[in-house]
Order: structure tokens, then C-alpha cells, then sequence
């Protein structure tokens, strides 16, 4: 290991590849998909299973300019306003023009979305938009029907993963340029302990950070591992202050801690509505959207209100939707509030704003680089400036797509650099 700095533990082991992706929601492996089709030995590391990251906890959908009518220019108005003019222009463009592709890449991989009778794709809308562009999957079960789709594509190539390997720390050359990634694994058998996995490219996909607050909608693993790693290798940060508040989150009580259940935008986008204890909907006016105002608006007006009378939660009530529709339409959010005792069929959901998603992260270029050489960083992981100061509802998983597709061709477009000779055999 001549010439690579160790900036953790000595590896027991190591493998070697041309690009190791680090995570496995919607960004990683997508990038992993398209760099192993391109004939570059690739390897997913994920420090739970590979379907434990929060792609398979969205519920909305995800978001691109595929209706009638709709134009990818429409989706960047909206989406810069939602930013609060701190959206990199550029970048949502380039979001937006690539995304309805990016969409029917992931329909070819398997992804089945819920369509109309006719075969289109069904729509619906969420905060922030001004016309129907969110795709769904399952009703309310998007994130999941795509980490099967991914996930199922992964192991039919036969990706070489890594399961429950915490990534410790980034291998650099005496250049300062990534030469792979140490980590500790468990339960991996040949692999288990610390070791290394040696690649000239490292992709950073390890999702956002928010189990640092108390009440969040993030699944246990989002720690914040990738800005921590790119942080001591040096890499520049930005935005860590946007952290978005869902505003519709399941209210489980002021002693609740931990993961909370999400009750998703298109509720709201179908007609639900936002009311007090009295039933008042207090959204009217303080926005032309109302209830489908931008999410950082909305979270803002329910703690306004919430302050002014004295409450700990407000209602969001859809009983109008009838059983049929929850059961039809929202079946996931269903079973959740049923759960924990309460019938949005007939009672209005108690909801609350908790932590949801982390608008900034490891700044990066048009192409995924960050400022160490050869080291990239997608998703939530990533400051792409496509969120601004605010995401829009249901381009999270669109950009997951979107920037994959671009580090995959920058890192194929490098080519494989001479790799050094592992000290140990792959198992």
C-alpha cells in the first residue's frame, strides 16, 4: 500500500475495483448500475442491507415534466421559486431538462409506476408544483417499489455489495487524489473486520442526516456519515443550515423521538386540508397555493398557528376521500395512522413538522466532483445547488437519478486508472 495515507486503522483485507459507491438508495445505485453497463469493476458498500437507506420510506413520488402540457421550464420556475432564490440555475436546469429521461431509464430498469386507464403514467401534485408531475408507485409507496426495482437490478447483474460496512475513512495517494474508502464490516464472514475496498473513484451516497434531531422522518441509519468522511478528507461543504421541515408529519407525542411516520404532500395534493382544533383552515390566505404552498411556508404557518393557540400538533383532514380512495390511493399512510389508533377515514390526522431532508451536503459540480480529486457525491449526500434554501417536493429522488447518471459518465470518461495490487485476494 505504498504511497496511499491511512487516516484510519490498518486494513485486514482489501479488494480492489475501479469505483466503490458508498450507500445504496436511489443515487448509489443507480450510479453503480450505470458504471458496472459501462465495464467498470464496481463495488456497493452500505453499512445496513441494501434496501435499509430512506429511498424505500418516500411515499410522494418523484417529480419530472411528463404530463400533457407540462415543460421541464415549467418544473425549473417551480422549483427556484421553492428554493428561495438560492437555487443554482444552471443545476436545475439541468435537472429538470434530463429528468423525464432519467424517469423512463428507471421505468426500463423495472420501476413500475401506477398509470391511468389509458397506460399513461398517473400523476399527481405536490407543494410548490403548479401542475400535476409526481409520479407514484403503489399509491403512496414509491421509494420502495424503487429500491426493488434497483435492488432487484443489482444482484441480476451481480454487483459486487458489501452489506453492513461502515465506512470509516478515505484512502488518499500521496497526491492527495482517493484511492479507495476503509471500513469496518460485521457479519460479512471473509469480510468481516476492518478493511479496505481500493478504487481510484469513490462515490459518496449515504444519504442525509437527519437521526441528529430528535423528531425526523429519517430511517436510523441517516447520520450523516458522507459529509463526516468528505469533511476529514477535506472536502468543502456547503448549506448545512437548509435542513427541511416535512410539515405533515404523523404526531405521535411531544415525547415521540426517533423515526416518525410521514404523511405525504399528496395528501394534500389530492384535497386534503390543513385545519386547527376548531376546524378553521388556517392556510387560506397566506398563500396562493394554500395548503400546497412550498414546504418551508406551510411547516412555518402550522407552527404559527400552533404557538397561537396553545397546541402541540394541527389536523389534516381527508375524510371527504372516503375509504375507498384512502384504501386505494394511500394505503401505506393508512396502515401507518391505523397503527397508532387513528382513522383518517373518519377523524382528521394530528400532524406536526419534524426534520425531513437535508438541502445541503458535500459541494460538488455539474458532474458530481467534489473538491478532492476523484472523490463524488450524490443525493442527499451532495450540495448540487438544485435545492436552494428549500427542496421541492418530490425532486429528491428525480436529482438521485439525474446526478447519478452524470458521475457514472464522468467516471467512465476517466477511465480506469492502474490500480495497485490488492495485499489480499477478493473472497
Amino acid at each position: 500500500m505504498t504511497g496511499i495515507r491511512l487516516t484510519a486503522p490498518a486494513p485486514g483485507w482489501a479488494i480492489d475495483a475501479d469505483v466503490v459507491v458508498v450507500g445504496s438508495g436511489v443515487a448509489g445505485l443507480t450510479t453503480a448500475l450505470r458504471c458496472a453497463a459501462a465495464g467498470l469493476a464496481t463495488v456497493v458498500v452500505t453499512k445496513a442491507r441494501l434496501d435499509d437507506g430512506s429511498t424505500r420510506w418516500a411515499q410522494g413520488g418523484i417529480a419530472a415534466a411528463l404530463g400533457e402540457g407540462d415543460t421541464p421550464e415549467q418544473h425549473l420556475d417551480d422549483t427556484l421559486v421553492a428554493g428561495a432564490g438560492l437555487c443554482d440555475e444552471t443545476a436545475v436546469r439541468a435537472l429538470v431538462t434530463e429528468g423525464p429521461g432519467a424517469v423512463r431509464r428507471l421505468i426500463d430498469t423495472g420501476a413500475r409506476f401506477d398509470t391511468t386507464e389509458a397506460g399513461a403514467i398517473a400523476l399527481t401534485r405536490e407543494g410548490g408544483h403548479h401542475r400535476r408531475r409526481i409520479a407514484h408507485a403503489g399509491g403512496d409507496a414509491t421509494g420502495a417499489e424503487i429500491s426493488r426495482a434497483l435492488v432487484d437490478a443489482v444482484r441480476a447483474a451481480a454487483l459486487r455489495t458489501i452489506e453492513n460496512a461502515l465506512v470509516l475513512d478515505l484512502l488518499q495517494d500521496a497526491e492527495g487524489r482517493t484511492a479507495g474508502v476503509t471500513l469496518h464490516v460485521m457479519g460479512e464472514g471473509q469480510h468481516d473486520g476492518v478493511g479496505a475496498v481500493r478504487a481510484p473513484a469513490v462515490v459518496l451516497a449515504t444519504g442525509g442526516m437527519g437521526q441528529v434531531f430528535a423528531a425526523t422522518t429519517n430511517p436510523p441509519v441517516s447520520t450523516g456519515d458522507g459529509v463526516a468522511l468528505a469533511l476529514r478528507a477535506g472536502a468543502e461543504v456547503s448549506d448545512l443550515e437548509f435542513v427541511q421541515f416535512h410539515p405533515t408529519v404523523l404526531f405521535l407525542g411531544a415525547d415521540s423521538e426517533g423515526q416518525q411516520p410521514l404523511v405525504s404532500e399528496a395528501v394534500r395534493g389530492e384535497g386534503a386540508h390543513l385545519v386547527d382544533a376548531s376546524g378553521t383552515r388556517f392556510m387560506l390566505g397566506q398563500h396562493e397555493l394554500a395548503e400546497l404552498a412550498p414546504r418551508d411556508i406551510v411547516a412555518k404557518a402550522i407552527t404559527r398557528q400552533m404557538h397561537l393557540t396553545g397546541t402541540e400538533h394541527m389536523y389534516l383532514d381527508a375524510r371527504h376521500f372516503g375509504a375507498g380512495m384512502w384504501e386505494r390511493r394511500f394505503p401505506t399512510i393508512l396502515a401507518a395512522c391505523r397503527a397508532h389508533g387513528i382513522d383518517p377515514v373518519t377523524e382528521p390526522i394530528p400532524v406536526a413538522p419534524a426534520a425531513h431532508y437535508a438541502s445541503g451536503g458535500v459541494r460538488t459540480d455539474l458532474r458530481g466532483r467534489t473538491t478532492v480529486p476523484g472523490l463524488y457525491a450524490c443525493g442527499e449526500t451532495a450540495c448540487t445547488g438544485v435545492h436552494g434554501a428549500n427542496r421541492l417536493a418530490s425532486n429528491s429522488l428525480l436529482e438521485g437519478l439525474v446526478f447519478a447518471e452524470r458521475i457514472a459518465a464522468d467516471v467512465v470518461a476517466s477511465g480506469p486508472r492502474e490500480r495497485t495490487p490488492a495485499d489480499a485476494a477478493p473472497a
